[in-house]
């Protein structure tokens, strides 16, 4: 990666500075406000450590929800916040319910070597989706160079993402990425540059329209595709298969075919399916060929036979990327397919193979089962992971300063 890096800053560089940190605290709350899983607040650590243990002042920007640029008190950034304050012991964590503007900027010029603000909310705010040039360089007057951690956020063109980083640049200020920036990018650049042979994706989910564009892009540098979920239903069909009640995009039907076509023995689909009634816990299954799924039931996930089939793919790669569950995994009649390909993925791990997870689903079902130690790296990006695998420029990476320049 040529951008400008938290690691390529000297201590110098940090210590008494303001340093405007941009991460992901878009956490899920429960109906009493309070965060269910941390996860996303956790893997800022070793960024935050980073900079507090420099004697950076931290100032951090976040969005959380959707609030379409007004305040929700139920979309404050106040739980994250004191979640953080219980996650950096030894360390002031103070909450300001201001964004930009004469109170945030005293809030800024109050903190002592060491210290870390949370600034309420960009969504709160406007001009944040729409990337406002004002509200770009009020965020920029809240710290001395800019930090971004945010990768989830970095494929939105926003004033807290792309705006503030040009305008730092613009001034001759660092933005630089933060060490879980600079980890996905690692991660998830080789995929498209220079994968280890042999390379195999696992692609999931319900609709092939979501991932198409990343299947595009990944047949030419992949060995194996291994496709689950309900978008094999529309695979399914395209070779003239029944598929019953199941979920089936109609019209990516052509589109499926000709995919097939083009990529040849590149694509592996499912050769069995679970299949039911209904998507209920309790539901009473079977375990069926493709070719014989009744007209009253529905796929709901791989069979057996497919994950061995897949499982034995997987004992030869040396690069996996997975991004989808093989089914409807919070089921647990339905969850068995994504169980078995999770442990198929860190088996490959084991054995030396680089393994990508990418997506909350796939993401969560590692993480559920124990596996997420075993694999190489969990994506935290969601849709910009997605982008990226797609070939796109990502804005909140684009707007760093490049490493040469610096």
């Amino acid at each position: 990666m040529n951008k400008l890096t938290l690691q390529d800053l000297r201590k110098s560089d940090l210590q008494g500075k303001r340093v405007v940190l941009r991460v992901d605290y878009n956490v899920p709350l429960d109906d009493r406000l309070e965060i269910t899983d941390d996860t996303r607040i956790r893997a800022t650590l070793p960024t935050l450590e980073l900079l507090t243990g420099a004697g950076a002042r931290v100032v951090i920007l976040s969005h959380f929800g959707r609030p379409k640029g007004k305040p929700v008190p139920e979309m404050s950034l106040r739980p994250a916040a004191d979640r953080l304050r219980a996650l950096l012991p030894g360390h002031r964590v103070e909450f300001v319910e201001e964004t930009v503007g004469p109170r945030a900027e005293e809030a800024t010029r109050e903190l002592k070597d060491g210290d870390v603000l949370v600034l309420e909310n960009t969504r709160f705010l406007p001009g944040e989706e729409k990337n406002d040039p004002d509200l770009a360089r009020q965020m920029a007057a809240l710290g001395d160079l800019y930090v971004n951690d945010a990768f989830g956020a970095a494929h939105r063109a926003h004033a807290s993402t792309a705006g503030i980083a040009e305008v730092m640049r613009a001034d001759g200020r660092a933005a630089a990425a933060g060490l879980l920036m600079e980890k996905e990018l690692e991660y998830l650049g080789p995929l498209l540059e220079s994968p280890e042979s042999p390379f195999v994706a696992i692609i999931g989910g319900s609709k092939i329209s979501g991932k198409i564009d990343v299947i595009q892009n990944l047949l030419p540098r992949v060995d194996r595709l291994l496709v689950g979920g309900a978008m094999a239903n529309t695979f399914f069909r395209a070779m003239g298969l029944q598929t019953g009640t199941s979920l089936v995009e109609e019209d990516r039907i052509e589109m499926a075919g000709d995919l097939l076509r083009t990529a040849g023995d590149k694509i592996l689909l499912p050769t069995d399916c679970v299949v039911a009634a209904k998507v209920e816990a309790g539901a009473e299954t079977r375990v069926v060929e493709r070719t014989g799924i009744p007209k009253d039931l529905m796929v709901l996930d791989v069979g057996p036979g497919t994950v061995d089939a897949y499982r034995e793919v997987l004992e030869g790669a040396r690069t996996v990327l997975w991004n989808g569950p093989m089914g409807v995994f919070e089921v647990p009649e339905f969850a068995k397919g994504t169980e078995g390909v999770a442990l198929a993925v860190a088996e490959a791990t084991d054995r030396g193979a680089t393994t990508v997870v990418g997506g909350g689903d796939s993401a969560a079902a590692v993480a559920e089962l124990g596996l997420a130690e075993r694999i190489s790296h969990v994506s935290t990006g969601g849709g910009a992971s997605l982008e990226f695998l797609e070939g796109k420029t990502l804005p909140g990476v684009a707007a760093l300063s490049d490493r040469e320049a610096a």
